[in-house]
């Protein structure tokens, strides 16, 4: 069984070396393993809490992209797709809202700080602070549970969004499961040996401290010139250099393999010069990252193909978000009128004792015909894509009652497509399948 893993990247900047050595790397990497269905996605909802300026949203969508795919991820092996794609994602947020409670939200991290700095100001406690920012754990949580996500890799500061969107996921699961877990809960997932790298003046690389190493900006001169401008200390050439308190060799030892580094360190406490170390440091770093460079500079000039990637992504990701969605409406109540509801207080399995699952065809807003298997409950478990004429539909359902449902299905990532004679029938949430299985053969048997 596959461990689904989930990664967001927020879209409000412009990645550099420590992005990369941080987030970029370990992930793609992890990406390649057996047994992990991985799942990628551009935040760009989450970054209009943190940017009001629409063209540098947009530059990063576009740079962001570009850089993971340079980078190596291949969109043929993971679901790569952008948050705003995915309109299931703002629904489920709004549903998941419904059942947070105030109080958890304001034990967030992230907002009792804001409060925190307010309060300093001798400021108004929420000035400022935008609904945004304040419900940014559910829209969180509605990134990971939209997709079921077993594994979230994230950093010791998100930890507390995970337990949150479990939380908020095992209330739902509460309310609406009626005994079936609707939500896996996610595992967060720490990776200490995932590198922290030092800035030019040795402090974490951040953009906020104005310290970092552009990873593709500038090209190979902007690398070299912020090479250059690493911090050292003043021992000379031919004296010994304190290899383990550098900075540079740090950033070495996160590039080279294990007897390169050790040869570096070598170097230094044999007292090689500083400015000969960083020219080594460059040409490592070069040697990696100018083919990816030169990969990221053709995507840069062709954002259609960029967009053809993530629309591609898209597709994959709603194969799974657009049926789970179809099953949470019906769990919260907003089934179609079609379907019976049943009484308050009672029983929907026990009203429907003796009933059986039944087939209900109609016609869609745009005149093609479709069809709903229904449960005994008279719930919705399928429903069929539109067909030109009602003989098709007719005909469709007819096979599906006499024949069992595995001749016609096929399983991939979690999601079972229906066919027939090669024509999709429908898509559904593979945890479906028991159901509708155990459905079609007791219309099967009569």
């Amino acid at each position: 069984m596959n461990t689904r893993v989930l990664t967001g990247i927020t879209t409000s900047g412009t990645p550099h070396l420590g992005n990369y050595a941080g987030a970029i790397r370990p992930s793609i990497q992890a990406s390649k393993q057996p047994g992990v269905d991985a799942f990628y996605f551009m935040a760009d909802y989450h970054a209009l809490i943190k940017c009001d300026d629409p063209q540098r949203i947009a530059r990063s969508r576009l740079e962001i992209a570009a850089t993971w795919i340079a980078a190596g991820l291949d969109p043929e092996v993971v679901t790569f797709y952008r948050q705003s794609d995915i309109p299931e994602i703002p629904e489920l947020c709004w549903m998941l809202t419904c059942v947070t409670a105030k109080g958890l939200m304001n034990r967030a991290h992230a907002y009792k700080a804001a409060v925190d700095q307010n309060t300093a100001r001798q400021q108004e406690a929420d000035d400022g602070i935008t609904m945004g920012l304040f419900s940014y754990p559910v829209l969180m949580a509605a990134d990971i549970l939209m997709f079921n996500a077993n594994k979230v890799p994230v950093g010791r500061d998100q930890i507390q969004h995970l337990e949150m969107a479990r939380d908020i996921g095992q209330r739902f699961n509460h309310l609406y499961g009626q005994g079936e877990e609707l939500f896996v809960l996610p595992e967060v997932q720490i990776d200490d040996e995932v590198a922290t790298l030092p800035g030019l003046d040795g402090r974490k690389m951040s953009k906020s401290y104005d310290n970092t190493i552009p990873l593709f900006e500038g090209g190979a001169k902007g690398l070299q010139s912020a090479v250059m401008r690493i911090v050292t200390d003043s021992r000379l050439p031919g004296e010994p250099k304190d290899a383990e308190g550098s900075h540079l060799y740090t950033l070495y030892r996160a590039f080279a393999t294990g007897s390169d580094s050790a040869q570096f360190r070598k170097s230094l406490e044999e007292g090689m010069g500083w400015g000969d170390a960083k020219k080594q440091l460059c040409n490592l770093l070069e040697t990696q990252l100018g083919p990816m460079r030169e990969r990221y500079a053709e995507l840069i000039a062709r954002p259609d193909l960029i967009e053809d990637i993530l629309q591609a992504g898209a597709v994959k990701a709603r194969r799974y978000s657009q049926p789970f969605m179809e099953r949470l409406r019906v769990a919260v109540g907003l089934r179609t009128l079609s379907v019976s509801v049943p009484q308050t207080g009672t029983s929907a399995r026990a009203k429907s004792k003796g009933k059986q699952a039944r087939f209900v065809s109609f016609r869609d807003e745009a005149g093609q015909f479709r069809f709903r298997l229904l449960g005994v409950d008279g719930q919705e478990l399928l429903l069929s894509e539109g067909f030109a004429d009602p003989k098709s539909a007719g005909q469709v359902m007819g096979l599906l009652k006499s024949q069992p449902l595995d001749n016609y299905t096929t399983e991939d990532q979690g999601v079972v497509s229906l066919r027939v004679d090669q024509a999709l029938v429908c898509q559904f949430d593979a945890s479906l399948l028991p159901e509708l299985r155990e459905a079609i053969a007791g219309m099967n048997q009569d």
